[in-house]
């Protein structure tokens, strides 16, 4: 339960073992490779060079490739199952079969390709109807499209604004020439179509009267046979795409069977972007290559025997002290406290060298998650779903520490909401008064209640955040003396031990002298001596009045924050007696039922996340500050990682 040891690994091997050696690590699964920091601009290393990122980006084209025809797939056929659907389990020969893997590729490439093909029938489509709709205005015009003048009479397809008064036109067409006739088509929300027909002499004379209206020539180029004759053609072309469209859907839609296979292929080129991207991190020479990075002390009798079967040459060494905030950080933790990885990765991982805080948190968090939800329905729902996931979904780091961390708080609030009394609030009372008006049974039994010990929880919070802060200046005591800072140690938080003593001592009466709280006194004065050891001059009073301000204040404002223990504990209560309450109104055990489990369900919603976000800025904010030291790296291995399936346990040994 602590930060795992790392090694820096250097390793020189052969051009040609490259891609088997990275193959054999991935599997292995506990080498982070690292960018070495070398200079290579001068001549004595200008025959280092990075590898060729050709690879890469091909693999990655791969990777599009098969995302696109999974999400193709998605659009036209739902996958079955969800988030509750376990992953298949697969062996490595399965996942890395060449086969399977080729079949998966041009699969993909097949489903992108036909979806390129129904985007362009749906773009034909598309095209066909705003042909059709361009017709439209002509179709009671029973004249061909392509009909022209032969020389002595002009005839022209045009249109005016449909602002215009159609029969005025014509009367000013008239004028122009009485050797022209308007022959209306029809109109949209825009304009008025018609046929003009115009002898030749009365031409000019006749459109130049009309441009004034805003007439203009309407380009039917391209158009032969009247219009209704190239409607019903399009009527049947459109038909004819949008089954050719239907049926190259529908063959989309029946390829969902082939999901699996994608998704499987997927998961094996993730595996090749990941070994690519370590690829760009090596440096090559023209016939050797070299690796560095990071490997957790307790793989390295792992590595080394897979190192064995190959030639090269590697060293492993221990990070120097100023190379801590670079080396990447692993937690290693029991089932009791591993959940806590998903706290801690909330926050932020601890610097290399310094305190894992899962160990220290776990206990505290547990319990007063439990104190706020506090009620044995809510913690039996928190252990069953916790249960139905980790053996449903066989849910992997992220998921299981939630998971896990679900069923110990669950598994908490059970036990605490036990001596509280509470189960959906005063569900049972209720539903039983309803049944039995003379009943006698108004409560559960309980060792305390909210709602009438109330102060006595209070003062129970704040004692346990005195504990907790208590032990996080425990835990910088000794992290202070292991780094070789005893006196720091000593006189920053020595003397606050004593100040705590001292203040219990005055509360109790005892161990006054002349009626002088002495020991009280005595930690005040070890306290101003050591805030003010490392200043000179008048900057030891401001130092002096600095740490008595903060100081008090500080830790007085930290002990009160836990007051939300006391008020998440009492106001989860009253909500559910609450909704309790307005069932019970009703006198009907079917509605009293359905309204309070209703409620009691946006309460529990309601509490699962507070007392979450709660809890973890008591760790964060209270506890934390006191000793953790944030900002490492984490530790990222080149691995197998699927996301679609998993490795079957026996095949796979992850590091």
């Amino acid at each position: 339960m602590a930060i795992v040891k790392m090694k820096r690994l250097r390793l020189l091997a052969m051009r040609q073992d490259r891609e088997a050696l990275l193959r054999a690590l991935q599997d292995l699964g506990c080498v982070e490779v690292e960018q070495p920091e070398l200079d290579l601009s001068g001549p004595e290393r200008e025959a280092l060079a990075r590898p060729d990122a050709q690879a890469l980006s091909a693999a990655k084209e791969r990777g599009s490739l098969l995302r696109g025809a999974l999400t193709i797939l998605k659009k036209y056929d739902r996958p079955k199952g969800g988030l509750l659907t376990p992953r298949p389990e697969v062996s490595l020969e399965q996942l890395f079969d060449d086969g399977a893997y080729a079949d998966g590729l041009a699969c993909a490439q097949s489903i992108v390709d036909g979806e390129r093909q129904a985007a362009a029938l749906a773009a034909q489509v598309g095209k066909l109807k705003a042909q059709k709709a361009s017709l439209a205005p002509w179709l009671s015009l029973d004249v061909p499209l392509d009909t022209q003048g032969d020389g002595t009479v002009d005839i022209l397809f045009g249109t005016v604004p449909a602002s215009v008064d159609f029969q005025a036109l014509e009367g000013v067409a008239q004028a122009a020439t009485p050797l022209c006739a308007l022959y209306y088509a029809g109109r949209d929300r825009e304009l008025h179509y018609f046929l003009l027909v115009c002898h030749t002499s009365g031409q000019a004379q006749c459109l130049e009267a009309l441009r004034e209206y805003g007439f203009s020539r309407a380009s039917l180029r391209g158009w032969t046979g009247t219009a209704a004759d190239n409607d019903r053609a399009l009527d049947e072309e459109i038909a004819r795409v949008e089954q050719d469209l239907a049926r190259l859907r529908q063959s989309l839609a029946d390829r969902g069977a082939q999901r699996e296979g994608l998704q499987r292929s997927l998961d094996r080129c993730t595996q090749e972007i990941a070994r690519e991207e370590a690829k760009t991190r090596l440096l090559d020479t023209r016939d050797t290559f070299l690796l560095e990075g990071w490997v957790p002390e307790e793989d390295t009798p792992r590595l080394e025997q897979m190192l064995g079967a190959f030639p090269c040459a590697w060293e492993l060494a221990d990070p120097a002290p100023e190379e801590y905030a670079k080396v990447p950080v692993r937690l290693k933790n029991g089932p009791l406290t591993r959940c806590m990885n998903m706290v801690t990765n909330m926050y932020a991982l601890p610097v290399y060298g310094t305190v894992d805080p899962n160990p220290l948190m776990a206990p505290f968090f547990i319990l007063f998650y439990g104190i706020m939800m506090a009620d044995m329905g809510y913690g039996l729902l928190m252990v069953l779903g916790a249960l139905f996931i980790l053996k449903k979904l066989r849910p992997r780091e992220g998921m299981r520490n939630f998971a896990e961390l679900l069923l110990l708080c669950g598994i908490c609030t059970f036990v605490v909401g036990a001596l509280t009394g509470g189960f959906f609030g005063d569900f049972l009372p209720k539903l039983v008064a309803i049944i039995d008006p003379d009943t006698t049974f108004t409560a559960l039994p309980a060792l305390f209640t909210p709602l009438e010990d109330t102060m006595a929880i209070l003062v129970g919070s704040l004692v346990l955040g005195f504990i907790q802060i208590v032990t996080g200046q425990a835990v910088s005591f000794v992290k202070k003396i292991r780094d070789g800072h005893a006196w720091d140690a000593m006189w920053d938080e020595f003397p606050w031990w004593v100040i705590y003593l001292g203040v219990g001592l005055f509360v109790l009466g005892v161990g006054n002298v002349a009626g002088y709280p002495v020991v009280l006194i005595i930690g005040i004065l070890l306290m101003m001596y050591g805030s003010s050891r490392n200043a000179k001059g008048f900057g030891k009073a401001g130092a002096v009045v600095g740490a008595v301000y903060n100081g008090v204040t500080g830790i007085f404002g930290d002990v009160l924050s836990y007051a939300r223990l006391m008020a998440l504990m009492l106001s989860g209560s009253i909500i559910a007696s609450v909704f309790n309450t307005l069932g019970g109104i009703t006198g009907n055990v079917i509605a009293f039922v359905i309204i309070a489990m209703v409620g009691n369900a946006l309460n529990f919603a309601l509490n699962l996340l507070g007392c979450y976000v709660h809890d973890l800025r008591l760790q964060c904010l209270e506890f934390f500050k006191t000793f953790y030291q944030d900002g490492g790296a984490p530790f990222r291995p080149l691995r197998i990682d699927t996301k679609y399936v998993d490795i079957e346990e026996e095949e796979h040994h992850v590091g």
